[in-house]
């Protein structure tokens, strides 16, 4: 969880929204990224994402079988999708989805446990994991000037 951390509070100080995610297998880190939303003018850039996009590269499969994702903040409904059809076997998070949503994030506030029932999927999910540390991220998020929600 801490290198997800790390990846968002570098895309804070890249002007960028407070989200990052780490993929690790068998205690390694695969990949890791942080939210580039406003960056590459892409809505779908999301943290989780592009550390999914960058583990298929690296590893040359779309098979994340494995797979842990640590996730600053609860993936969004697009996010637990990609998890899902990349087969990752577990998504930790920090905050609930709710807190981004409060700070005026257009979120689709549908747990990762909600989507994992209507989907049926086997996708393992603990959250809260070092929340105290996600939860400062918006913190210091709110603090910088010219800050963008979308």
């Amino acid at each position: 969880m801490m290198c997800a951390i790390r990846k968002a509070r570098q895309g804070i100080r890249r002007g960028q929204t407070p989200f990052g995610a780490c993929i690790v297998k068998g205690g390694k880190i695969i990949s890791s990224a942080h939210n580039g939303v406003w960056q590459g003018a892409d809505s779908t850039a999301h943290a989780e994402m592009r550390a999914i996009k960058k583990a298929c590269s690296k590893l040359k499969t779309i098979d994340l079988s494995g797979c842990v994702i640590y996730s600053t903040c609860e993936p969004c409904p697009m996010c637990f999708s990609a998890c899902h059809w990349s087969k990752i076997s577990c998504i930790i998070y920090g905050s609930k989805i709710y807190a981004a949503k409060k700070l005026g994030f257009n979120e689709l506030c549908v747990s990762n446990e909600k989507m994992k029932k209507i989907g049926k999927s086997k996708i393992r999910v603990m959250g809260g994991v070092l929340r105290d540390e996600n939860i400062a991220l918006f913190k210091m998020w709110l603090k910088q000037p010219g800050k963008r929600t979308y």
